[in-house]
C-alpha cells in the first residue's frame, strides 16, 4: 500500500451498539495493523458529531446513512460536501412505546398484549379517540435526527395505518442517550432509536418495544463512515487504510462467539457505559419486548457483514433521497436524474472496490 498521508486520526462515534465496528477495530489492533493511530471521541448527539466533522475537528465519523447527503445539500446549515464509501451496519433500530400508551392499547384489546410486531392501526384508533377529546394531547414520538432512517421508518410505520404524520402526531428530535429519560418523564409517548436504548427502556420498566426496523425495512444501511470530500482528496491512502481496518472488524463481528466479547467491551465506561444485560441482546439477535413478555428472535437484528453488506451502492443512496423527498425535506421538483447526480457525488463504491483490491494484494504478500 502507498504511503499513509495522515497516520494520526480522530474518529467520532455516538454511544450506540452499532458503533461496534469502529470500537472493535481499535480493540483488536486493526487500525494499527493498517498503519493508523486512531483516537475515538464519543459524541452526545448527531448534530455535535456533524459540526465537528464539518469544522475538521474530527477526521472521520460514524454517521446515520442519510446524513452525508443532508450535509452535502446544506439542509441544516451551510453545505459541506461529504462522501461515504463504507456501510458500517444494517438494521438495528426499533420503536418503543411508553407504558401509559401501551396500557391504552391493551385496554382496546380487552387487557391483552396485541401480537408483535405491532400493527400501527392500534395507534390509529387511539389517535382517532384523542382527536374527539379536546383534553388529550397529540401523541409525541422522538427520533434521533431529522435526516435519519429512524425518522423515515417511524413515518412509514405510522403511515401504514393511514396516520397523517404531519397532522395527527408530533415528532421531536432527541439524542439517543436521552431517549429513555424523556420516556420516563412522559415527555414523549414513544421513540425510534438504535440499541441499546430500546433494551434499556424495557429493562427499566418504562417502555415496550413493539416493532424493529427489520420488520419495517429489512436489510437497509443504517450507519456509514463519512469524511469530507476535501479530506479524502488530501488523504486518499489514509482513507483506504481506514476502511480496510473497518472491513476486517465487520468480518470479525459476523461470528456469533465474537458478539458477546463485543458486548463486554461496549458496556465499559469509556464507550456506552451501560449494563451488559442492556448491550448484549441486540448483538445476539434478541429483541426484548416487555418485562412480562418473551423476547423476539430477530435474525440479523444488527448486521455488520455479509458478502455485500459493507458495499455502498448508488441504489441505496438513491432510496434514501427518495425517503427524504417523501418526508418533504428536499424539493419534490428534483428529478430522478438530479437525485442520481447527488448520489454519485456522495456515494463512492469505487473507493470501496479500491480498498478490496489493496486487501487482496496485502493478503497475497
Amino acid at each position: 500500500m502507498n504511503q499513509i498521508e495522515k497516520p494520526q486520526l480522530d474518529l467520532g462515534i455516538v454511544a450506540l451498539t452499532d458503533s461496534a465496528p469502529i470500537i472493535m477495530a481499535q480493540q483488536l489492533g486493526l487500525f494499527t495493523k493498517w498503519g493508523l493511530d486512531v483516537q475515538l471521541h464519543m459524541q452526545h448527539s448527531w448534530a455535535t458529531l456533524r459540526d465537528k466533522l464539518h469544522t475538521e475537528k474530527l477526521d472521520a465519523v460514524q454517521m446515520l446513512a442519510p446524513m452525508p447527503m443532508a450535509s452535502s445539500m446544506g439542509l441544516l446549515g451551510p453545505a459541506c460536501p461529504l462522501l461515504t464509501a463504507f456501510n458500517l451496519s444494517m438494521n438495528g433500530n426499533a420503536i418503543t412505546l411508553s407504558q401509559p400508551l401501551m396500557h391504552e392499547i391493551k385496554t382496546l384489546n380487552h387487557g391483552n398484549m396485541p401480537a408483535l410486531p405491532l400493527n400501527a392501526t392500534w395507534l390509529a384508533d387511539i389517535i382517532q379517540r384523542r382527536n374527539h377529546s379536546q383534553s388529550d394531547k397529540p401523541l409525541t414520538f422522538a427520533v434521533v435526527y431529522p435526516y435519519s432512517c429512524h425518522h423515515y421508518q417511524l413515518r412509514d410505520w405510522l403511515g401504514s395505518a393511514g396516520i397523517d404524520v404531519e397532522r395527527d402526531v408530533n415528532i421531536v428530535i432527541i439524542p439517543p442517550t436521552q431517549m429513555t429519560k424523556a420516556l420516563a418523564d412522559n415527555t414523549i409517548d414513544g421513540f425510534c432509536v438504535g440499541a441499546p436504548w430500546n433494551t434499556k427502556a424495557v429493562r427499566d420498566g418504562i417502555g415496550c418495544t413493539v416493532i424493529t426496523s427489520c420488520d419495517i425495512w429489512n436489510e437497509s444501511p443504517e450507519k456509514v463512515l463519512a469524511v469530507t470530500q476535501t479530506w479524502q482528496c488530501a488523504n486518499p491512502n489514509t482513507f483506504l487504510a481506514l476502511i480496510a481496518a473497518l472491513q476486517e472488524a465487520c468480518e470479525w463481528l459476523a461470528f456469533p462467539p465474537n458478539r458477546f466479547e463485543t458486548a463486554i467491551k461496549l458496556s465499559q465506561p469509556e464507550y456506552l457505559n451501560e449494563k451488559l444485560e442492556n448491550v448484549a441482546p441486540a448483538l445476539l439477535d434478541s429483541c426484548l419486548t416487555s418485562l412480562d413478555n418473551t423476547a423476539r428472535n430477530i435474525p440479523a437484528y444488527l448486521r455488520f457483514y455479509t458478502h455485500q453488506a459493507n458495499y455502498p451502492t448508488l441504489d441505496q443512496g438513491h432510496a434514501l433521497l427518495v425517503d427524504m423527498q417523501r418526508a418533504g425535506q428536499i424539493p419534490q421538483s428534483l428529478s430522478d436524474l438530479q437525485l442520481k447526480q447527488w448520489v454519485e457525488r456522495i456515494y463512492r463504491p469505487d473507493l470501496y472496490q479500491q480498498m478490496r483490491q489493496i486487501q487482496q494484494q496485502a493478503a497475497s504478500m
